[in-house]
């Protein structure tokens, strides 16, 4: 089965949800009999065409104008998809769902993943909302099967379409291996000391919340320093205000994008991993951290709530005071690599495979 994925930046090694997603996912459903060929934009990635353990890629031209880029790379995706002869198109996120009705007037069989309501957050305006909104609706009423990475997901699509049909498979998490890296080489590329830090990442969008990270740490009287690994896809007056007022507040580091060995430096040496943001679909920074034992901060939002930790992990949204109370409590107590096994076994990328594999197979056996 000749499998076409459509709707992320690219892989390997770019920054985000879906990125990660498929860079984890597609290789291991190679083992099972799929073809899969993931179509890039051209802008992320250094290639027009190569090769990711099996996976092939293939870049076509997108737009940095981030009103039209996913809408309209999915169009040409999807056209190139079809010219293959594509058994199957696996379109993900609701931006790109705007696009399954021209997938289904084309003959192409689609399965749509759900990574979450993306018009929830605050750098889109009501017309963008709008759009993504119908891009779920699309994505939810067209395409042949619906995968969900959360119960928060599964939820969301109950309540507002009565839609009782998808398939709940978690987004997952690679348990960490740290195995000769020259963490010092790192560490002191940014005057870092081994669990000398707190360590936050994301792209710099108002819904990852780093203003009021920047806000509570300001206010502590701490040599613990913030370090915070992201950047932005597309410069916005936030993204610099956010830059300036990081370079303005003392002992707080700003990585920009980084990946490989220097992430695993990073998150294995921290002292504390925080996520302050008001919007995720399932937190992939959050399991990434707790796969390397950090002892981790986050926001009470339905995504990381579903998450499952104690009490004393999560605070209120948007209340940086709270926040700095609870960075302050975290920093007092010993250093220690915690054990969140049970929380993780969920997050299994092999059973993840697995699933993935039945839900393709079950829409093979259908009639077009």
């Amino acid at each position: 089965m000749r499998v076409f994925v459509i709707g992320t930046r690219g892989i390997p090694d770019v920054l985000g949800g879906v990125e990660t997603h498929c860079q984890n996912l597609y290789p291991l459903l190679l083992d099972q009999g799929f073809s899969v060929t993931l179509i890039a934009r051209s802008p992320y990635v250094d290639y027009k065409e190569s090769n990711y353990k099996g996976v092939s890629l293939r870049a076509i031209w997108a737009s940095k104008k981030v009103a039209v880029e996913a809408t309209l790379h999915t169009f040409l995706s999807v056209l190139y998809a079809r010219l293959k002869s594509a058994d199957l198109v696996h379109i993900h996120a609701i931006g790109p769902g705007l696009m399954v009705p021209f997938c289904k007037m084309l003959g192409l069989k689609v399965v749509f993943t759900h990574h979450g309501p993306d018009y929830d957050r605050q750098k889109w305006g009501w017309f963008a909302s709008s759009i993504l909104k119908l891009g779920e609706r699309f994505a939810i009423h067209f395409s042949d099967e619906v995968i969900v990475i959360s119960t928060v997901i599964e939820e969301i699509l109950k309540e507002k379409y009565d839609f009782h049909r998808s398939h709940l498979i978690y987004n997952g998490v690679s348990i960490s291996k740290i195995n000769n890296i020259d963490y010092k080489y790192f560490l002191d590329k940014y005057e870092l000391g081994k669990n000398g830090y707190i360590v936050a990442v994301g792209r710099f969008v108002e819904e990852k919340g780093f203003h009021d990270l920047l806000d509570a740490y300001s206010t502590l009287k701490t040599n613990c320093k913030l370090v915070i690994v992201g950047d932005s896809d597309h410069e916005t007056a936030y993204s610099k205000k956010l830059k300036e007022k990081a370079l303005n507040t003392p002992n707080v580091i700003l990585t920009g994008f980084i990946k490989k060995d220097e992430l695993v430096a990073i998150f294995s040496s921290a002292r504390l991993f925080v996520m302050s943001s008001y919007h995720e679909g399932l937190p992939i920074a959050l399991l990434e951290a707790m796969s390397y034992g950090l002892p981790v901060l986050v926001s009470d939002i339905p995504a990381n709530l579903a998450v499952g930790l104690d009490k004393e992990d999560y605070y209120s949204v948007g209340d940086h005071e709270i926040l700095a109370r609870m960075i302050k409590e975290k920093l007092s107590s010993p250093r220690s690599i915690m054990d969140y096994s049970k929380y993780l076994a969920l997050y299994d990328w092999n059973k993840i495979a697995n699933k993935t594999a039945s839900v393709y197979r079950q829409l093979s056996r259908k009639p077009q």
